[in-house]
């Protein structure tokens, strides 16, 4: 996951994060709602929070239409504003507030999901709808018109058939054509790594026909919904929901072989650390590519030294201070190590397990180096 969209909470606190739930439209679920944000801004009151934030909080999540989105909602704010606000792909396993010098953010990379952004196109014989879904949200929407004639083959018997046919045949390949190179476009400006193809099934054959190389490879064409009003739209999302998770679940693997891969075994430079004191090195060295967490790891929630710049992180208080850390203070590892990563353009992947001795990476917390360690460094750390 690209970490930029973390940059307007990745400066001094301190911060009220909120993960909150939405539900559906109907007065009961309006009831719990209200009872809920009442609670969470009380929790922030009682954790210290000053009033003019947990006013903003209050009135950003009074603003929140009741649909927006099954899974809910991140809310970020700091001097009486709301910087950051994030649709959820899931609900959060509760719903809960948190007041602290560092923002709450790796609960976030969680719930707001790892699955990519996907095109999704309904196609039929004279142009398509595409929508572009990223995390939680509908972020784009267009069409793209092809010829409306001639669409349909003539009628058995009549004396022209053939060279009619043959015209009705070229206008489904220019159209298919004229759809491949919009969605490619589209495709390339938006932040997607999946397409998914839904109407006729010739129609997206020919147009999956017609697409570079590298996006028949992530294009997949489903059997369900369409461009006709009444297509079923509830069996096409999951097939797109699928897609996002196979591609999601293909991605995290790739990084964990990268991973195993670079740790080394001797002969080769080391490219992939694991464990707090190394990663927090990588981190104020600005050598971190891809931070690799694993919530449930015991290195999750251990405590780093972080000063008033994001690059100022360090296992001990004194390493903290030569740093030029004015005042140092105490913050989870793993909110500390994704902001800094998010201010050097790093990403981060979750990863599965629970970080014990046989997991990947050992402890839950690890990284993908933009350039190998010294041997001097790897005597160090031995």
């Amino acid at each position: 996951m690209k970490l930029d969209f973390l940059e307007p909470v990745a400066h001094k606190g301190p911060w009220a994060s909120v993960y909150a739930t939405s539900g559906p439209p109907d007065e009961a679920s309006a009831d719990r709602r209200e009872l809920t944000w009442r609670e969470l801004c009380r929790s922030l009151e009682e954790q210290g929070a000053d009033a003019a934030t947990t006013q903003a909080v209050r009135e950003a999540l009074d603003r929140t239409p009741p649909d927006a989105g099954a899974g809910g909602l991140a809310l970020f704010a700091a001097d009486g504003r709301v910087a950051l606000t994030r649709r959820l792909d899931r609900p959060p396993g509760r719903p809960e507030a948190h007041w602290g010098e560092l923002p709450r953010v790796t609960p976030l990379l969680e719930t707001a999901g790892q699955a990519p952004g996907c095109v999704v196109a309904l196609v039929d014989r004279s142009g398509a709808d595409y929508h572009v879904y990223g995390p939680g949200a509908t972020e784009d929407e267009g069409s793209v018109e092809g010829r409306d004639w001639p669409l349909r083959r003539a009628a058995a018997g009549d004396w022209s058939a053939t060279h009619f046919d043959a015209a009705v045949e070229n206008t489904w390949e220019e159209n298919a054509a004229l759809i491949a190179g919009e969605l490619t476009r589209v495709f390339h400006d938006s932040d997607a790594a999946v397409m998914v193809l839904a109407g006729g099934g010739r129609e997206c054959h020919a147009v999956h026909d017609h697409l570079p190389d590298e996006l028949r490879g992530v294009t997949r064409i489903s059997s369900h919904g369409g461009r006709a009003a009444g297509a079923d739209t509830e069996l096409l999302m999951a097939d797109v929901e699928a897609a996002r998770m196979e591609v999601a679940a293909q991605s995290t693997e790739a990084v964990l072989d990268r991973f195993r891969a670079g740790r080394g075994d001797g002969d080769r430079p080391t490219t992939a650390v694991e464990g707090v004191p190394a990663v927090t090195e990588a981190a104020r060295q600005h050598r971190l590519d891809t931070l690799l967490i694993s919530p449930a790891g015991p290195d999750a929630n251990r405590e780093i030294w972080v000063g008033d710049e994001p690059d100022q992180v360090a296992v001990r208080r004194s390493e903290a201070e030569s740093l030029g850390a004015q005042h140092p203070h105490a913050e989870r590892a793993d909110d500390a190590l994704v902001l800094c990563a998010a201010v050097a353009g790093g990403e981060a992947v979750v990863v599965p397990g629970d970080g014990s001795a046989d997991a990947v990476p050992a402890g839950g917390i690890g990284a993908l180096l933009r350039w190998p360690r010294s041997e001097q460094e790897e005597s160090a750390d031995r």
